[in-house]
């Protein structure tokens, strides 16, 4: 099945599927915001070192003392001003750091997949629309033929009936059918306009006049289910998301545990001064070492951290399985829905070609003078009707093809070349 529409105006811009789906990439909101977290995320990856990084205060003071009952009583003077300044750097390390580190690493490959499977999904559903709306502008096609062919049995059905042939209730159901085709397509038109304004909202191409250039070949998809999940579950974002999310969660639980558990090394270097006419500075060093204890004491508030950090790895875990059950089903039923749904398309175009058939041989017979126009227009709409069932299966078909290639994380066309079978 190929859809072709050509370019109506010189003004009108002529939109592929690639370029729509470039454009929606571009424009997207949600996606603008999933390359925030990405840039955050890879930010504190570059600056790993930054966990390490000692703490810099410096500090400047300022006091003036002065009796108050004693002596000549209070007297802010150039005697009790004294001006202090500080600088302290404080090193603290503990084994925790490197799994620290870890954590910040895997965040950021989480948001990449995040950011690469929205994409994806984007592309996957731009490509829905942008197909059905090619679908929906040769139903307009198939609707003005309906009303050139609705037009055609008037003027027949007028010159019938000045010669005597038909009667009047055969041209009034002539026109009738005229009106009933118009407002069909009038109807179709309006749904259409509103549809390709809602898709050029998403691309941000709002007011703008497009054609589009698009086509795609529905073949038979025949693959195994198992096969399939077995060779590209483990490709799925979501279940090396949720893989990742276990390996974060696992490195916070280290992290946890030796942050709360093992013992720290702080390391203080202070300098201050109390003047600077003469300058009067004292430099002081300190080390230490801090071993907590009460994490080790079962029902503390730092032993609860452990255990509910623990608790989310295992929590993560299990959400790893459903991923993996839900991803299985959903493969294995695409597959059956495609599998099954063939039938479907082999009888919708033999109801067309019937339908075309009777048309055919309905139309002679209205000719003929041994039809009536009211039989001729059932089975007109019959026609119209087996053709728009036909699109709206073969779409229908392709929709699942593009949902099955998001299921196994593999480009649609390229599961067309794999599991396509031609000659169907």
């Amino acid at each position: 099945m190929i859809f072709f529409l050509k370019t109506i105006s010189a003004q009108t811009i002529n939109l592929t599927l690639d370029d729509a789906v470039d454009r929606a990439i571009e424009y997207n909101l949600n996606l603008q915001k999933h390359q925030i977290d990405l840039t955050a995320s890879g930010y504190s990856e570059r600056n790993l070192w930054s966990e390490i990084f000692p703490t810099i205060n410096a500090g400047a003071s300022i006091s003036n003392a002065s009796p108050l009952f004693s002596g000549d009583g209070l007297d802010f003077n150039e005697n009790g001003r004294e001006f202090r300044t500080s600088l302290n750097i404080n090193l603290g390390l503990n084994a925790g750091v490197p799994f620290a580190m870890r954590s910040i690493k895997l965040a950021h490959q989480g948001n990449i997949l995040r950011y690469d499977d929205a994409r994806n999904q984007l592309s996957i559903q731009i490509t829905k629309r942008y197909y059905s709306l090619v679908a929906e502008k040769n139903n307009l096609l198939l609707l003005e033929e309906i009303l050139n062919l609705a037009q055609r049995q008037l003027t027949r059905s007028e010159i019938s009936f000045r010669n005597g042939l038909v009667g009047e209730l055969s041209l009034m159901q002539s026109r009738l059918a005229l009106e009933n085709a118009r407002y069909n397509l009038s109807i179709a038109k309006i749904t259409s306009e509103n549809n390709i304004s809602e898709f050029l909202a998403m691309l941000g191409m709002t007011g703008s006049e497009v054609s589009l250039l698009g086509d795609f070949s529905i073949v038979k998809i025949e693959a195994d289910a198992e096969a399939l999940i077995e060779e590209h579950l483990f490709l799925r974002p979501d279940i090396v998301r949720n893989k990742q999310e276990i390996d974060r969660l696992k490195a916070s639980l280290m992290q946890t545990v030796l942050q709360n558990r093992a013992p720290s090394l702080n390391f203080s270097v202070n300098w201050n001064s109390t003047a600077f006419d003469p300058l009067v500075d004292r430099v002081s060093a300190t080390a230490g070492v801090t071993i907590p204890v009460d994490p080790w004491i079962p029902g503390t508030a730092r032993a609860q951290g452990v255990s509910r950090a623990s608790n989310s790895v295992e929590k993560a875990k299990l959400d790893l399985t459903m991923a993996e059950d839900s991803a299985k089903t959903q493969i294995r039923s695409l597959t059956a829905l495609l599998r099954n749904s063939w039938d479907s398309i082999l009888i919708a175009r033999l109801s067309l070609e019937t339908a075309r058939r009777s048309y055919q041989l309905t139309e002679q017979g209205f000719n003929n003078g041994t039809v009536e126009a009211l039989v001729l227009e059932d089975v007109r709409n019959n026609m119209a009707n087996a053709r728009q069932r036909l699109m709206q299966t073969e779409l229908s078909y392709f929709n699942m093809i593009l949902d099955l290639s998001a299921a196994i994380n593999v480009d649609w066309k390229n599961l067309i070349q794999t599991f396509g079978v031609t000659g169907e």
